[in-house]
């Protein structure tokens, strides 16, 4: 099978240059936060002092969502209004480390994210393999209009590199799930499960494409020979083909406060439990276990007692500043703290180089 990996070459309406463009007017026109989900491998040496530098930049845009910069890259998923996010983008691609920035736009009613965090991190992506780097070797990168002729192979091994809970409320067609709690589970089950000489063609996808290109990284390193991975992810892939040429079942997972997307990029069905994190139905939320803030059926037995209690205090709270209107899911004042001590800290350092010049 011989693969076209190349741009969608569909002529535009007139209007727009492109026919991303055109979609997220469309979508843009009903939803007034724009959210973006954002990666890329790149050698930072000095990530420690981009930190307080894009947390500025966010802080100023009033940009919430979270940040993560380490020795490999950045990667987070950011939200606000859209001139704004493209104003940030803008600005870290000015520094030619970020240009072409791999990211996906959607859109939503409502913020999704209650606080502005850039974190620092060993890995953009946890895997805890020393010495994988996509920089140096990765998979094939498939455009997502290509997908569904690759994974129709039935030569194809189809591997969803994305966690359980994820995996068990969406997925593709014939997609093998690792069953992994974490992404560090992967390499074992690569180990215990996969082989280079019995295994010769293999396709990945994640939910926006950082997983599966490290893990085809790993593969690589591994022996595999014939790697593919989704560009762009399952997000790229809901935005591009229609739902009449979808393999694409069920729903996406996606990090904030609309828990999953469905195939039109819109919140989907799910909640979620704000004590494990995972996404419930409303068959989990009928159930005596569910506990608001508190508990669900999946974590209600492994959660102590003093644990329920601080969660229940937790919840309690933000009840109660909810009734006295405060914003307590605000821009994280952690944050605008560190901000405005490296404002003080840079304009410390204009005055000395004032000084300097003029003895």
């Amino acid at each position: 099978m011989t693969l076209n990996i190349k741009p969608n070459s569909a002529p535009a309406p007139q209007q727009y240059e492109t026919c991303d463009e055109q979609l997220r007017s469309n979508l843009a026109s009903t939803k007034n936060v724009a959210v973006a989900a954002l990666y890329k491998f790149v050698t930072l040496n000095d990530y420690e002092a981009l930190k307080p530098r894009v947390l500025t930049q966010l802080l100023d845009r009033e940009i919430r969502g979270t940040l993560l910069l380490a020795f490999e890259g950045i990667n987070g998923t950011i939200s606000g209004e859209e001139a704004q996010i493209n104003a940030f983008l803008e600005w870290l691609q000015s520094d030619d480390r970020f240009s072409g920035i791999d990211y996906k736009l959607s859109f939503h009613q409502a913020q999704p994210f209650n606080r502005t965090k850039v974190k620092l991190k060993k890995e953009i992506v946890t895997m805890g393999v020393e010495h994988i780097d996509p920089n140096q070797v990765v998979g094939t990168y498939v455009e997502a209009q290509d997908w569904n002729e690759l994974i129709r192979d039935p030569d194809t091994i189809l591997i969803d590199t994305r966690n359980d809970y994820e995996v068990n409320i969406g997925s593709f067609e014939n997609a093998i799930n690792p069953n992994t709690e974490t992404f560090r589970e992967f390499p074992d089950y690569v180990k215990q499960n996969l082989d280079p000489a019995k295994h010769k063609k293999v396709a990945m996808f994640c939910t926006g494409g950082i997983r599966c290109e490290k893990a085809s990284a790993y593969m690589k390193e591994s022996g595999f020979e014939e790697v593919y991975h989704l560009k762009g992810g399952i997000l790229k892939y809901l935005e591009t083909v229609e739902q009449s040429d979808t393999m694409w079942n069920g729903e996406c997972f996606v990090f904030d406060e609309r828990v999953a997307v469905n195939h039109d990029l819109e919140k989907g069905q799910y909640d979620q439990c704000h004590a494990c994190r995972h996404p419930i139905t409303q068959e989990d939320q009928a159930s005596a276990k569910y506990i608001p803030g508190v508990s669900c059926p999946r974590c209600y037995a492994s959660l102590s007692d003093e644990q329920k209690q601080r969660f229940e205090e937790r919840e309690r709270q933000v009840q109660l500043a909810k009734k006295r209107g405060e914003i307590h899911i605000g821009i994280d004042s952690r944050a605008v703290a560190e901000k405005n001590r490296f404002q003080k800290q840079a304009e410390k350092e204009r005055q000395r180089t004032i000084k300097a010049l003029t003895k």
